[in-house]
């Protein structure tokens, strides 16, 4: 190709020329071949795609923070609770409690024996009836709370659930995450169902909760020095069945549901994420089944006693509030950090509970 003065260009540069002024003539046709009211409607259509998951995110905080105003509304003045039951004020600071440990891996269950034990709120353990009751309501705010974190996952996982089931095959990575969720599960009801009696009677004391707290301290923290090796929807059948027979293991209070799973998801290779989005997703069929049942048996068909709407509804709404936070929070923090200060935390209640019941202010029991 020549120059304006007769010479030879080369070709990469004259291709390069021609390839600027093809570029200048194409941004030329776009802008002229567009009205400018087109132009700004594709823009504003964008920009409107684009902050659309800022405005369902503000929507869930502003619900969120209304709900925890109307528990504590309703705390103040007292509705619906009975002179010497269990407070609306107790019942805030349970809920408070199951949202955050529920879905932290520090054991709620261990929890919610330990903060009455340690407080000397009576009426639990004096009235062990309206203490599973009342637990099926904490349990219901924070299945509230996963469902809505991750119900955009969760509608993912039962549609390609039922596409393997007509199909009989697993064909894509939902659905063997779908089949992984349902074999996780299977554990825990099985054994939750065969030694529910052994678990009430023999398990939950507060000597026992600081052992189990610091020993699966310990777990976890050993499982979150391995390297992640794979992602969360490559989880097969085998892995899944690991991870639920850990799973029951939290049955006994102190292990920590989320805390077990998590342990157990970091030791199959999966990274901090994955371990944790597992963990909440498998919280989902084991909650709503238990809340289904014991709803029906210790709710429905049961005599409640005086004083237990006030209870419920705060400490439902103070768990769903909670364990909203706690979901947030936790997957913000280890996709950049490790989980040594849940296993540095485990350790110190397990101390704590334990220099309360040799210094002889508590008794060991519950």
């Amino acid at each position: 190709m020549l120059g304006a003065s007769g010479n030879l260009l080369p070709f990469a540069y004259a291709h390069k020329g021609a390839g600027q002024r093809k570029c200048r003539y194409l941004r030329k046709f776009q802008l002229s071949t567009f009205p400018q009211q087109t132009l700004q409607l594709v823009g504003k259509h964008v920009d409107e795609r684009e902050d659309a998951p800022r405005a369902r995110a503000r929507a869930v905080v502003a619900l969120a923070l209304a709900a925890l105003a109307a528990a504590v509304v309703l705390a103040g003045l007292g509705v619906g609770e009975e002179p010497g039951a269990l407070s609306n004020w107790q019942a805030l600071v349970l809920g408070l409690v199951q949202g955050l440990t529920e879905l932290l891996p520090i054991s709620s269950s261990g929890h919610l024996v330990l903060v009455p034990w340690l407080a000397d709120w009576r009426y639990l353990r004096e009235h062990d009836e309206f203490n599973h009751t009342f637990d099926v309501a904490l349990h219901l705010g924070t299945l509230v709370a996963v469902v809505g974190y991750f119900r955009r996952e969760l509608a993912v996982l039962l549609a390609a659930w039922a596409r393997s089931a007509r199909a009989r095959s697993i064909r894509d990575p939902d659905e063997r995450l779908a089949w992984a969720v349902v074999v996780a599960t299977v554990p825990a009801v099985v054994i939750g169902a065969a030694a529910q009696g052994v678990i009430a009677s023999r398990l939950g004391e507060p000597w026992q909760i600081a052992i189990l707290l610091a020993v699966f301290g310990v777990v976890l923290w050993l499982a979150d020095r391995r390297p992640a090796t794979r992602d969360l929807r490559s989880v097969g059948i085998p892995a899944a069945l690991a991870v639920g027979v850990a799973q029951a293991l939290a049955l006994a209070p102190g292990v920590s549901r989320s805390g077990v799973t998590i342990s157990a998801g970091r030791l199959l290779g999966l990274d901090r994420d994955g371990a944790a989005r597992l963990s909440f997703l498998l919280l989902v069929p084991v909650t709503l089944g238990a809340v289904a049942l014991k709803g029906i048996t210790d709710v429905l068909l049961a005599d409640l006693p005086p004083g237990t709407v006030g209870p419920f509804v705060v400490g439902t709404l103070a768990a769903a509030v909670s364990g909203l936070a706690a979901i947030s929070a936790l997957l913000g923090y280890v996709r950049r950090r490790d989980y040594s200060p849940f296993v540095v935390y485990r350790l110190l209640v397990a101390a704590v509970v334990l220099g309360v019941i040799a210094s002889g202010v508590r008794e060991p029991g519950f």
